[in-house]
């Protein structure tokens, strides 16, 4: 119980800090986040509403890396899972413990697409200032991967455009 009590108030926190930056400036550039066994960054000017897990309705004939479709605040989104779309492989099962750490992060309705993104974890915001080095996006890379940093404890983060994200033909046809 003292678990979803801290992700509660962590997710609480982080609501808080996306609207002090989006109202204040830039305190911060990216959501990060993991999925799977990548590291990922959102800017956060093109991430959404942070929603807790909550059960996909299943959609026939769809791909793998499509969890099916899930009403949020009252709007039907796309649930895309993050770390099977990135690396092309089924989802694995996830227990339901991990679920309670899952989240649902919406693109920023300025994009114009209902989808959200199925992250295993968050892990807060972050500022340039935190990593140590980056590198530029490698050629054979999808198109919506940007920069790669690497921070102070030797992670690598993938930053990821979201709005190249949902405008990638790939990412639009989810029938199978």
């Amino acid at each position: 119980m003292a678990n979803r009590q801290a992700l509660r108030e962590l997710q609480s926190r982080l609501a808080d800090r996306l609207q002090a930056a989006k109202t204040q400036g830039v305190t911060a550039s990216w959501l990060a986040v993991e999925a799977g066994d990548g590291k990922y960054l959102f800017p956060l000017n093109q991430s959404g509403e942070i929603f807790p897990w909550v059960g996909a309705q299943n959609v026939p004939y769809t791909q793998a890396w499509f969890a099916g479709v899930a009403n949020l605040r009252g709007g039907l989104y796309g649930i895309v899972d993050l770390a099977s779309f990135v690396t092309g492989k089924v989802p694995p099962p996830r227990s339901e413990l991990a679920r309670t750490e899952s989240r649902l992060v919406a693109l920023n309705s300025a994009l114009e697409i209902n989808c959200a993104l199925q992250i295993d974890k968050l892990t807060g915001l972050r500022h340039p200032e935190e990593f140590t080095d980056f590198s530029e996006k490698l050629p054979e890379s999808p198109e919506f991967f940007g920069h790669s940093y690497v921070d102070a404890n030797g992670d690598t983060w993938q930053e990821i455009n979201l709005q190249s994200l949902a405008q990638q033909a790939h990412f639009l046809t989810i029938s199978a």
